[in-house]
C-alpha cells in the first residue's frame, strides 16, 4: 500500500464551491522521475480522486497535455489510462465534446490496508500524526489571519458534508476535503502539500471499517468547532482542538493495528 507522495502536489479543479487556483492543474500532471512509469500516473490520478482533488465528470486534459506534463511517452500514457478505464475510473468519449471523463471513485482495497496497518509499526503511525498534528497547527494559526469571510463559509459547508456523506469512502473523501481546504486557507503551499500527502498516507484506512467504524457525528462537530474557532480568531483554541482531533485520528488508527494483530495472532494459535 505504501505510496512515496513526496512528489505528489496540490490540485483543486473546478467542482463549484471550492478553492481554485490554475496553476494547481499543471501541477498534478508534472513530469514523471525516470523510474516512474504509467503505473505512478495510475496511482496519481486515482489518489487525486479518493482525496477529492479531481471530482467525478471531470474531464482530463487531452493526451498530447498529459504526456508532455508527465514528461511521459504517448503510449506510456495510454497504457495508464487503458487501465483505468479497465477499472471503471475513467472512461474515453469521441468526437467534437470528447475526452477521458472520470467516472467513480477508485474502490477501498481493505487488504492493502490491512498490510499497511500490520506493517507499520505503533511508533510510525504515532510519528505520523505527530507531523499532521504539527502541520495542521500551523495552518490553523495561518488561517485565522489569512482566511477570507467566503472561504470560511465553503469550510462550515464541507464540514457538515462529512456526516452526510454515504459510505466509508464518500466519508474518507469529505474528511481528506475540508483537512485540504482548511490548508489552502492558510495561504501556503508547502503547507497545503504536506497535508495532502498526510491525507493520501492514512485517510481510506482512517474511514475504512477494517473493525470498527470511525465515529462521522464527532469528527463533523470537531470540524464545525473547527471552523468557527478560526472565524472568530480563536488561534490558540483552534490549535488545540484540531491536535486533539488529530489526536483521536491516531488513537483510532493504533486501536485498529492492535485489533487486527490480536486477531491474527488468535488465528494463528488455533
Amino acid at each position: 500500500m505504501p505510496i512515496d507522495w513526496a512528489e505528489f502536489p496540490i490540485v483543486w479543479l473546478g467542482e463549484p464551491g471550492l478553492a481554485l487556483n490554475m496553476s494547481f492543474q499543471s501541477q498534478i500532471y508534472r513530469s514523471l522521475p525516470d523510474l516512474e512509469r504509467s503505473d505512478a500516473i495510475v496511482n496519481r490520478i486515482s489518489k487525486a480522486i479518493t482525496l477529492g482533488m479531481l471530482r467525478v465528470g471531470e474531464r482530463l486534459p487531452n493526451e498530447i497535455e498529459m504526456s508532455e506534463m508527465f514528461g511521459v511517452a504517448a503510449a506510456t500514457l495510454r497504457d495508464a489510462l487503458a487501465v483505468l478505464r479497465d477499472q471503471g475510473i475513467v472512461e474515453t468519449r469521441r468526437g467534437r465534446s470528447g475526452g477521458t471523463f472520470i467516472l467513480k471513485q477508485p474502490q477501498f482495497q481493505p487488504e492493502a490496508m490491512r498490510e499497511w496497518l500490520m506493517s507499520t509499526s505503533i511508533a510510525e503511525i504515532r510519528d505520523l500524526g505527530d507531523e499532521q498534528s504539527a502541520i495542521a497547527a500551523a495552518t490553523v494559526r495561518l488561517a485565522c489571519d489569512r482566511a477570507e469571510p467566503h472561504e470560511l463559509e465553503r469550510l462550515q459547508d464541507m464540514a457538515r458534508s462529512l456526516v452526510l456523506a454515504e459510505g466509508a469512502q464518500a466519508r474518507a473523501r469529505a474528511d481528506s476535503r475540508f483537512h485540504i481546504e482548511l490548508a489552502v486557507t492558510a495561504q501556503s503551499t508547502r503547507l497545503a502539500n504536506a497535508e495532502i500527502r498526510l491525507q493520501a498516507e492514512t485517510v481510506e484506512v482512517l474511514w475504512s471499517p477494517l473493525v470498527d467504524e470511525f465515529d462521522a457525528e464527532r469528527a463533523t462537530a470537531e470540524h464545525l468547532a473547527l471552523v468557527r474557532a478560526v472565524s472568530e480568531n480563536r488561534s490558540h483554541q483552534g490549535q488545540q482542538l484540531v491536535i486533539d482531533h488529530i489526536r483521536r485520528s491516531t488513537h483510532h488508527l493504533i486501536d485498529t493495528k492492535l485489533a487486527l494483530s490480536y486477531s491474527t495472532d488468535v488465528k494463528d494459535n488455533q
